[in-house]
């Protein structure tokens, strides 16, 4: 059973999200946090497979307790809960290691795919909230939307076809049977892309995509 550690100041929210996993079977809360200080010391004596952390929280927030965890396993999945609001910081959340971003109001089965996903290894995102972040990191970087797109990456058809997918949420399991092709070939055009753009990781590889104008959600 998949350990999980939930990271939110209201104690209500992290009751139903509790219930939610282990009612579902996703995982069991081996432990809980109401601040990110908190999160960081349960680092010392526990190695979860997944964190759902919150963004606002009193203490220590949700960007340097994702920082801090990113040094003590940087192989950690974190899970981000977030509300929209364009003060939230995405940009340095993403670059801080977050694998996924969720929002508070999502309903269950959008929650329960968002964990499930990132516990398979790969990014998880709503359409709704990755619009939000684009606008956030364009205003904040002041990157103006497609003044990427005259850059020559040598990107191949059927690496935009796998790029588009991803654009829209889908998974690699989910894009190997949207277009008949195996997993291994779809991850190795999916590493091809990160290559050719110089992103770390599909968030980013993502984002970049949007900016430079190839894709629209």
């Amino acid at each position: 059973m998949e350990k999980i550690i939930l990271v939110d100041d209201h104690a209500l929210f992290r009751e139903g999200m509790k219930l939610l996993i282990e009612t579902e079977g996703i995982g069991t809360v081996v432990a809980e946090a109401e601040n990110g200080k908190e999160f960081v010391e349960l680092l010392d004596t526990h190695t979860p497979d997944l964190v759902i952390l919150d963004i606002e929280m009193p203490v220590m927030g949700g960007l340097e307790a994702l920082s801090r965890a990113k040094k003590i396993q940087p192989d950690i999945k974190v899970l981000v809960l977030t509300m929209l609001s364009e003060k939230a910081n995405y940009s340095d959340m993403v670059s801080a290691g977050a694998m996924g971003f969720v929002l508070k109001t999502a309903g269950k089965k959008d929650l329960e795919k968002a964990m499930k996903t990132l516990i398979g290894g790969e990014c998880y995102f709503s359409n709704e909230l990755l619009r939000q972040i684009i606008v956030n990191i364009t205003t904040q970087q002041k990157i103006a939307p497609k003044s990427l797109v005259k850059i020559d990456h040598g990107i191949t058809d059927n690496e935009m076809e796998v790029l588009r997918y991803l654009c829209q949420g889908l998974t690699v399991s989910q894009i190997a049977e949207k277009i008949f092709r195996s997993v291994k070939a779809v991850e190795a055009r999916r590493s091809l892309l990160l290559k050719k753009t110089n992103t770390p990781d599909t968030i980013n590889l993502i984002l970049y995509a949007i900016k430079c104008g190839w894709v629209e959600i």
